[in-house]
């Protein structure tokens, strides 16, 4: 039985992965320790995914390992070796702003961790085809220099502009730019595993995610936009919105649509593959658009604050160009438009929180 390694398997984007590989008939292999309770809180624990992914899934194994654990990682991948076919490495530290407060805790997990989980592979299971989950935010704040106009509820690129169509491709520059201490470590895991395809000829991919988002998400204030938003809608709690005049623009993709565009790459993988990945044109929002939804879910007013300052190395406007993925594996569709994103997470808020 061919084996699918997935870290961060009870977060959302690993969740995902874990049902869908095991739909199509594989065991996986779970690595994740709960990390972001560490992170953000109790309330951002996935304890409860953990749990329903070991009673619904009897192929599924669970291991409770940091990704840091060079050892226990090795441990992992020699025990399955050449059995292991795919490694989806959703694992990570994912925000900017805790990034700031333990610099060395951010980048030892998302970049030592990611090379731990690269050697491991390529000592023991060198045939895997290996996927990370990258992020926009290796692009830093280039995004911002960019010509915008401001509309009644969103900010929007210039129609003049070559990328004003389609979002923005690959081409953009990571460099000279402001990154935050999240978007450095995620680009020395992002080029590490680019260059471990080059280098190695592993079969790797890396996908640099805008929103990434669904009803799995544990969102907290720091981390999982459209998530933590709908819980504010549900319980009446504030909502803060930083800066931008909440009409940032953000793209947003169902955690379903992202993980078959995994499956894509799993059945026909290349070497050295990076692309943008969000909701594109298809599925996108501004900050007030996407609270005027949820207050029409939760049916009443959001409580919302704001402030003037935005948070460091925040993008005004993002919307991924997707063509280079579609270009490459032209049978992927996305599922998922932003309403139906929007009341799938309200669906599942109110099924982890039926008193609210």
């Amino acid at each position: 039985m061919s084996i699918v390694i997935v870290t961060g398997s009870a977060g959302l984007i690993g969740a995902e992965a874990v049902r869908f590989f095991t739909g199509k008939g594989m065991d996986v292999v779970g690595i994740d320790n709960d990390m972001r309770q560490y992170f953000f809180g109790e309330g951002a624990s996935t304890r409860w995914a953990c749990e329903r992914l070991c009673r619904d899934f009897p192929s599924y194994r669970h291991e409770s390992v940091d990704i840091r654990d060079a050892a226990a990682i090795d441990a992992i991948f020699q025990r399955y070796g050449k059995d292991i076919a795919a490694v989806i490495h959703t694992a990570a530290q994912p925000s900017h702003d805790w990034a700031a407060r333990e610099p060395v805790t951010d980048f030892t997990t998302n970049a030592n961790g990611t090379l731990n989980l690269l050697e491991a592979t390529r000592r023991f299971a060198e045939g895997a085809v290996f996927i990370f989950t990258s992020t926009n935010k290796v692009y830093g704040d280039t995004p911002n220099a960019l010509p915008l106009v401001e509309l009644e509820t969103r900010w929007e690129l210039s129609p003049d502009h070559p990328w004003a169509t389609h979002g923005i491709p690959e081409a953009m520059s990571i460099d000279q730019t402001l990154h935050s201490l999240f978007g450095a470590s995620k680009v020395a895991a992002d080029v590490l595993v680019q260059e471990y395809g080059r280098y190695f000829g592993m079969k790797t991919a890396v996908f640099r995610g805008g929103c990434l988002t669904g009803p799995g998400h544990s969102g907290a204030e720091l981390h999982g936009f459209l998530s933590y938003l709908m819980k504010c809608a549900v319980s009446g709690n504030r909502y803060t919105v930083f800066g931008y005049k909440g009409k940032q623009v953000r793209d947003n993709i169902h955690s379903h649509d992202l993980v078959s565009a995994f499956w894509e790459v799993f059945q026909a993988p290349r070497s050295s593959a990076v692309y943008n990945m969000g909701g594109g044109r298809f599925s996108n929002c501004s900050m007030l658009e996407a609270i005027r939804i949820c207050e029409e879910l939760a049916g009443r007013p959001m409580n919302i604050a704001y402030q003037d300052g935005n948070r460091v190395g925040d993008h005004i406007w993002w919307i991924s160009d997707i063509r280079a993925f579609q270009r490459d594996y032209p049978d992927w569709r996305q599922q998922y438009d932003l309403r139906r994103i929007m009341e799938d997470i309200h669906e599942g808020c109110r099924e982890r929180e039926p008193a609210l």
